[in-house]
């Protein structure tokens, strides 16, 4: 009989392989209306080898140092790397369903009957010892459970891209955040200096009222102007400070940690060479969030098997072992033996329409991420598009206000000298003053525009992760 038993387990089991599995199968989205070019003018090319350390392109080795830094200590990606385990446990759990579900127990017990019967006899108080395994096995023929794994695996892999995304924005806020921090300090230089300056016309005007060359009303205008350029130093100490609480932060620090090493000015990053600019189908394939809204479709397309086939009926072998004996020593003896060996065939005969609204409900959120996953891809050229057209047009403009610098540098220095000489009134002083800071900081403004466009190219692109081992670095 056991072995009759058996035999017609094997067979059910044999179902699986003979039975196809319910629901689509994933297909990639295509994407036959993709530009193959870009429409924005293109900057001088670099190797696409240099997205894999962009950072290390602006030739600052403090840069690249708290890179490395955040890389090994950010929360966030620390964060990221919990979220992939708790996805690969997700996984295991979705495996285990395929696998027979085995528990044991054993139960002692005291019992006492009554010796005042006549049948059946009573023996008073003895003992028994009971040991329960019951196992269950149920068989995977629709698919269900392969579906479940294969968006478990999409899952994780989803949340692996989820990883390099959060790396891809790290890595772009570092850089970003330094670089305002050493635009702030240039221009709070560029405010001292001016400063100087005004300084120097103040003690101008004095002299030449004192001559009788002037009058108090310059007097009044020079210190006015002072005041207003020493206003501006403040909120540039600030951003400074910002600054550093931000990176300190983003390397998994407090936020005064960093405060006294980057208050020392450095220079201002300087824009590379060339830069990489790929194809479209090229960031389609680099960028994480576009591969990682590829994966998350991939995963709603299995749950459609998983729904379809948890509304047709399910094969399962119980099988359960109940030895007993008075004693323990018997207790895992063949005489003690009990078992129950069979074959469940268990489906829905009506839910009030449950099964099919699972149904909708998971192709519904299948096709939600397939648009998602449109609209990712042209999210993310677009960010390549409005990166290329800013760096582009900043690049014009930071020229146009280099020059305008220059011409206002000469301008103050030919008007300082004509005041002296008696030949122009201070007012022209001050204007070409007020001009020549204005000037020089703008231009530091759009010195820090162009690296900030040049950084949000990189990451548009999704360069960066290509060289790092998240893995390692944990």
């Amino acid at each position: 009989m056991i072995r009759r038993k058996a035999l017609a387990a094997l067979m059910l089991g044999g179902m699986v392989s003979a039975c196809s599995v319910v629901g689509p199968d994933y297909k990639p989205v295509p994407l036959d209306d993709l530009p193959k070019g870009w429409t924005e003018q293109l900057p001088p090319a670099a190797g696409v080898d240099a997205m894999r350390a962009w950072w290390d392109s602006f030739g600052d080795p403090t840069l690249s140092r708290l890179v490395q830094v955040a890389i090994t200590d950010n929360e966030d990606l620390k964060i990221a790397r919990q979220r992939l385990v708790q996805a690969r446990a997700a996984r295991v759990i979705a495996k285990s369903a395929d696998l027979p579900d085995v528990r044991l127990g054993i139960d002692p017990a005291l019992q006492r009957s009554s010796e005042s019967v006549d049948w059946p006899a009573g023996i008073g108080s003895y003992h028994t010892w009971q040991a329960e395994l019951d196992a269950t096995w149920e068989i995977d023929v629709f698919g269900g459970t392969r579906r479940a794994v294969e968006a478990a695996d999409a899952d994780i892999a989803a949340t692996e891209e989820g990883r390099r995304a959060v790396l891809v924005s790290l890595l772009a806020e570092v850089a970003t955040d330094y670089a305002r921090l050493r635009a702030a300090q240039l221009r709070l230089t560029i405010a001292r200096n001016n400063i100087d300056v005004a300084t120097k016309a103040l003690d101008l005007a004095q002299r030449a009222y004192q001559r009788g060359l002037g009058t108090v009303l310059d007097i009044a205008q020079a210190k006015a102007q002072l005041e207003t350029v020493q206003a501006a130093t403040p909120p540039l100490e600030a951003t400074v400070a910002r600054m550093s609480h931000a990176i300190a932060i983003l390397l998994g620090r407090y936020p005064g940690e960093l405060e006294a090493e980057l208050s020392q000015p450095a220079p201002l990053l300087s824009v590379p060479d060339s830069l990489p600019v790929s194809v479209p189908s090229e960031v389609v394939a680099n960028r994480p969030d576009i591969r990682q809204a590829d994966r998350r479709y991939a995963a709603a397309t299995a749950r459609i098997g998983v729904a379809t086939a948890a509304s047709l009926p399910h094969f399962a072998i119980p099988l359960t072992l109940l030895p007993q004996a008075a004693d323990l020593g018997k207790l895992f003896s063949l005489a003690s033996l009990t078992y129950s060996l069979g074959a469940q065939v268990t489906g829905p005969v009506y839910n009030g329409g449950r099964d099919d609204a699972r149904i909708t409900m998971a192709k519904a959120e299948a096709e939600a991420a397939r648009i998602n996953y449109e609209r990712t891809v042209k999210e993310a050229l677009r960010d390549v598009e409005d990166a290329l057209v800013n760096y582009q047009t900043e690049t014009r403009r930071q020229q146009t206000l280099a020059a305008a610098r220059d011409d206002a540098g000469q301008a103050l220095d030919h008007a300082t000298r004509l005041y002296s000489a008696g030949l122009t009134d201070f007012l022209k002083v001050l204007d070409s003053e007020r001009q020549a800071y204005q000037a020089e900081d703008r231009e530091a403004e759009s010195r820090l525009a162009r690296v900030e466009h040049v950084i949000t190219l990189y990451k548009a692109l999704g360069g960066g992760w290509q060289g790092v081992d998240l893995d390692k670095a944990d």
